[in-house]
């Protein structure tokens, strides 16, 4: 259920509503736009709804209340009608701009982090990513170098300017991650690693969650909850790719989720072309449908030496391609800014299973 308080209510009206929720075991969460306070209403509303309805709906300085048929509370556009934007180190996520995140899968030495930082950063990278701690499907494969590679993206950030992001795996590490990191990036396989979301929700930081690669968009969006309701409403999404029947691909790329997601939610959406795809020639034009679809951001993987990279060398890309990129980028998202999340898009019930027109 959300309360829809009126232009110029008072605080001690909106305090009134929350008391009456309060009443009834029911928990308050004010979400502030710019002319007036929508209150989600979390906790079983189910037993007293109507009852409730007719309470509220009479009560002064309240404007409207109607039930979220969603089973995603905080996360819902109903409950939170305006764009979150995201802001760290004077960049922005989410308000329009492109976000764009760039940086070798693993870091695997100063030199390299560094070099790769100074490119990505000249090329046009909003935010420099690194991974330090690396989960691999084969126990023998290279697993990062942990806190020394933190250290080394930090290194790179001083040096650079821009924020990070890296991925934290278990919530033993968030506390480490969140002091050397500006993102912490939840991955594919603990996108439903309840223990870890609610960890990351702690933490303070603005939190980065990829799609697991077996989850529908509901699914997703109720991980997202997880965090959002342990306090943190600064969630970025990154669609990047679900396992399908197709094997010339490491993944299927579903860009139908960007269009979708800002019908669903608040939350800003990014797309990650180099682990959908898993081939290097295949990252440019999937990352510039991802921004024609209307993705706040891309994130892609780039390496002073692909081929000899310790981790994902096929899919990265050269500092070269990685300009050619961004310049193509940067010149669609000038075409299509203004048709992101075009009111008419915006309007209308989208029931699973149903199309669009």
């Amino acid at each position: 259920m959300i309360i829809v308080m009126s232009i110029g209510a008072t605080e001690q009206e909106t305090a009134n509503v929350r008391d009456q929720l309060r009443q009834y075991n029911l928990t308050p969460h004010d979400n502030y736009g710019t002319q007036r306070v929508v209150i989600a209403v979390l906790g079983d509303v189910a037993p007293v709804r109507d009852l409730l309805v007719s309470k509220l709906s009479i009560m002064p300085g309240v404007e409207s209340v109607t039930p979220i048929t969603r089973p995603y509370k905080l996360t819902s556009r109903e409950s939170h009608p305006e764009d979150t934007v995201i802001e760290l180190l004077g960049t922005k996520v989410g308000n329009g701009n492109l976000t764009i995140m760039a940086g070798p899968c693993s870091i695997e030495g100063r030199e390299m982090m560094l070099e790769t930082a100074r490119a990505v950063a000249k090329a046009g990278a909003t935010i420099l990513r690194g991974g330090a701690f690396k989960p691999r499907t084969s126990p023998y494969a290279f697993q990062g170098l942990g806190i020394e590679g933190l250290l080394l993206l930090a290194e790179a950030s001083k040096e650079t300017g821009l924020p990070t992001i890296t991925e934290v795996m278990e919530p033993s590490q968030v506390e480490v991650v969140a002091k050397h990191s500006d993102i912490l990036q939840v991955g594919t396989r603990n996108m439903q690693n309840y223990s870890l979301l609610t960890a990351v929700g702690k933490a303070g930081k603005p939190v980065m969650l990829k799609r697991g690669y077996g989850a529908t968009i509901e699914e997703w969006l109720m991980a997202a909850e997880y965090i959002v309701s342990s306090g943190n409403p600064h969630v970025i999404l990154c669609e990047r790719g679900i396992r399908t029947f197709e094997t010339y691909t490491r993944n299927t790329l579903d860009l139908t989720a960007v269009p979708l997601l800002h019908h669903l939610t608040h939350l800003p959406v990014v797309v990650d072309p180099s682990h959908a795809t898993g081939k290097r020639w295949l990252v440019k034009p999937m990352a510039l449908a991802a921004v024609a679809a209307g993705a706040d951001g891309i994130m892609v993987e780039v390496h002073p030496n692909p081929d000899q990279a310790r981790s994902d060398g096929e899919q990265s890309l050269t500092f070269d391609q990685f300009a050619d990129m961004t310049s193509a980028l940067v010149q669609i998202h000038e075409m299509v800014r203004t048709l992101n999340k075009d009111p008419f898009a915006m309007t209308g019930p989208i029931k699973a299973g149903s199309a669009k027109h």
